[in-house]
């Protein structure tokens, strides 16, 4: 069962808005639903908030070291409150889903991420569950007949807020991830990914 969903991102009202974001965006909607609010927490270098979703007792945690240090955070927390790598739940943007687009899954590779590189290495393992909300890539933006050279700016893409089209999609992802919370937090994780994966 997910005892601790961290969402990722950066700190600071600069990155609030921007693609790299999507994880704290959906822990501020969890936080929301539950009617909590996270504070700032020292020992767990991160914004925390212990709460209740849907009857089950659960930790949100939003690491505030920036994005390629979230493995410090993340450990913090599951080590204080004995929590397995298999009972965390990671929420991330993902480039290599598009706009509108959730997924689900358990381990597997960074897929160049730097939070989850850097998770991967302080927990000592990938088998962790992380919830990807599709952002795009930005080799998608680049004109048809252009793409053959073009080397796709990333940093620059995830660093910069959605189109306006694009956070409707994004939002209309975590709303469809929020809606098979109940399914993730009591261990349903096979139903919860065949109802994800199919809006």
């Amino acid at each position: 069962m997910i005892k601790l969903i961290v969402g990722l991102g950066n700190p600071g009202a600069e990155y609030a808005a921007t693609r790299h974001n999507a994880g704290f965006w959906f822990i501020d909607q969890l936080a929301h639903k539950a009617g909590a609010t996270l504070r700032g927490e020292r020992r767990f270098h991160g914004a925390y908030a212990k709460v209740r979703l849907h009857g089950e007792e659960i930790h949100l945690l939003q690491p505030q070291t920036f994005m390629n240090r979230s493995g410090l955070s993340v450990v913090a927390v599951a080590q204080f409150f004995k929590i397995l790598p298999q009972s965390i739940l990671v929420v991330h943007d993902e480039l290599d889903l598009p706009p509108g687009v959730a997924k689900l899954k358990l381990g597997g590779g960074s897929g160049g991420h730097n939070g989850l590189k850097d998770i991967s290495a302080h927990l000592s393992t990938q088998q962790y569950w992380r919830l990807r909300i599709g952002i795009g890539h930005p080799r998608d933006l680049i004109p048809e007949g252009a793409r053959a050279g073009a080397k796709p700016d990333v940093v620059n893409f995830v660093l910069k807020p959605p189109r306006k089209e694009e956070q409707q999609l994004i939002d209309a992802a975590t709303d469809k991830s929020l809606a098979v919370m109940p399914l993730i937090v009591s261990g349903e994780m096979e139903r919860a990914m065949m109802q994800l994966h199919r809006a």
